[in-house]
């Protein structure tokens, strides 16, 4: 038996506006697809994170995809939400005051309004943990390639994720790395990470755009209002 572990580290709950997924739905999934860590980085805040690791601790990792000014940041041990809109280095400064793990998500992903132009990522990359190497969502595979030559080039660390907003997507990208107790050690154990899994198909898109309309327009709850 293995003593590495499977950490989904891009997930989405229903906090964020375009997934509809439950808290008890991801735990489900994380159980019955073998995922022993899940880290939800909801866009621009923690607040469902923070909610569901008081429900189950030892399975997820609080984390927040926050937008800045040049794109998109994923951190992790977050204890309060960095709000978006805000410069990199503002919101870095405002991670590192946490003592969060920061990496980038989706740098290079033609299609996302989160991805970076590459001056703008040079401009960071010595503040910053990691690169998301893989994202399950990418539709073109050169762009995760892409990050992955990029985080070689600079000795950067590797991060991947499935990027989660639909039932069917979470676990389809992990890290596998050995147990960690804190975020440096988090940190340590990147160096020995594995990157495993494959990319979604395209059509879960679809479903992120009906979650959104569907919050819009008041049929689904916009965030989770649970005890």
């Amino acid at each position: 038996m293995s003593d590495l572990l499977n950490i989904d580290l891009h997930a989405h709950t229903l906090w964020s506006k375009d997934c509809l997924t439950e808290f008890d739905a991801i735990i489900r999934l994380c159980d019955r697809r073998d995922i022993d860590r899940i880290a939800i980085t909801d866009h621009n805040t923690a607040e469902g994170a923070l909610r569901l690791h008081q429900l189950a601790p030892d399975k997820i990792l609080v984390g927040e995809e926050i937008m800045t000014t040049e794109g998109e940041l994923l951190a992790y041990f977050v204890r309060e939400t960095v709000p978006p809109g805000l410069t990199p280095a503002e919101t870095i400064r405002r991670l590192r005051d946490q003592g969060a793990v920061i990496s980038v998500s989706h740098p290079f992903d033609r299609l996302r309004k989160g991805a970076w132009d590459e001056v703008d990522l040079l401009d960071i990359i010595d503040q910053v943990d990691a690169i998301e190497v893989f994202n399950a969502r990418c539709i073109y595979a050169e762009d995760n390639d892409k990050a992955r030559a990029f985080a070689e080039r600079h000795h950067l660390l590797g991060t991947a994720g499935s990027d989660a907003h639909t039932a069917a997507e979470y676990g389809m990208a992990m890290t596998r790395v050995r147990s960690f107790d804190s975020a440096a050690d988090f940190v340590d154990a990147l160096r020995t990470a594995e990157i495993v899994g494959r990319r979604s198909p395209n059509y879960v898109h679809f479903g992120s755009t009906a979650a959104k309309w569907m919050k819009r327009i008041g049929l689904k709850p916009r965030q989770w209002s649970g005890g």
